[in-house]
């Protein structure tokens, strides 16, 4: 039975998609061979190529660039939820003062690739300046405790590479926010006005819980978008786990030349294994919540 939408493809355009698959399918392999046998040419197979991965150091390193990652996605994803929380407010509010400047930021911040925004942020002579006085602040008024946290996240290379990500994602997360409001059921809100709550205590009691849960598989797959972005520290040389294995791949020589290959098919596997688990989160919550 045809569809309604279109009609069904004739004998004629059966035959020129077919052609159209072999050719695709032709040009692939093709480039698919020639990059091989140029991998191959440069000895990126060569066995040797793997040993460095057998040294402890090397081993670390690739653990301190994943620990790296983790850190700037844990403290993008609680900045862009804490955003998207505040701008998803600014959208639903009845008041224009409001509503339209959230509006606005939120469009912008959408529109503006994350690259750019982090590149901003790095060369901001303002950001530099104020994370290097709170870490002196934590150094000379908390003691051990304070420098460690200056030692660690004091760096303005991370929250460089932090806001950036997290204005992004945060003007995403509203969006899904407002989404899970609007499907609330309009009974919701009456409901609590019934009882005499006003708007704001409605919005926080009874109806944003009801939003999160809707949405959460929606909100976890924007967080698997926030741990890719962690890579584009590599720009601004924050060693996550692609800057980590960039160095590795030009400071290690092997008898056949830098393991390019091979670090990029360790650091690919440990973005897809993090990202793979992220994403069974959000399928388990999906189900779940079905």
């Amino acid at each position: 039975m045809a569809s309604a939408l279109f009609e069904a493809p004739g004998p004629r355009a059966r035959r020129r998609h077919t052609w159209y698959a072999v050719l695709v399918a032709v040009v692939t392999g093709g480039a698919v061979c020639w990059a091989f046998l140029r991998f191959s040419d440069a000895g990126q197979f060569d066995a040797r190529m793997w040993e460095a991965f057998e040294y402890r150091g090397v081993q670390l390193r690739i653990l301190a660039g994943v620990v790296d990652t983790f850190k700037a996605f844990v403290l993008s994803v609680v900045l862009s939820l804490a955003l998207g929380f505040l701008f998803a407010a600014g959208r639903l509010s009845a008041h224009r003062v409001l509503r339209w400047p959230a509006g606005a930021l939120v469009e912008f911040f959408r529109a503006v690739p994350v690259i750019i925004t982090v590149f901003a942020l790095y060369a901001t002579d303002l950001l530099r300046t104020y994370v290097t006085a709170v870490a002196d602040v934590l150094r000379r008024d908390f003691g051990s405790p304070g420098g460690w946290v200056a030692d660690n996240f004091a760096s303005p290379t991370l929250w460089a590479l932090v806001i950036g990500i997290a204005l992004y994602n945060g003007a995403a997360q509203a969006e899904i926010l407002r989404a899970g409001v609007g499907a609330v059921p309009r009974g919701q809100f009456e409901a609590g006005y019934a009882l005499g709550m006003r708007k704001t205590q409605v919005m926080t009691a009874v109806v944003m819980p009801q939003a999160v849960r809707t949405m959460l598989p929606s909100i976890i797959s924007q967080m698997v978008v926030t741990l890719k972005d962690t890579s584009l520290g590599f720009f601004i040389m924050y060693e996550e786990l692609l800057y980590a294995g960039k160095l590795l791949a030009q400071n290690t020589a092997t008898p056949s030349g830098y393991p390019y290959l091979p670090v990029l098919c360790v650091v690919g596997s440990l973005y897809i294994i993090m990202c793979l688990l992220l994403s069974r989160v959000a399928r388990h919550l999906a189900a779940r919540n079905s």
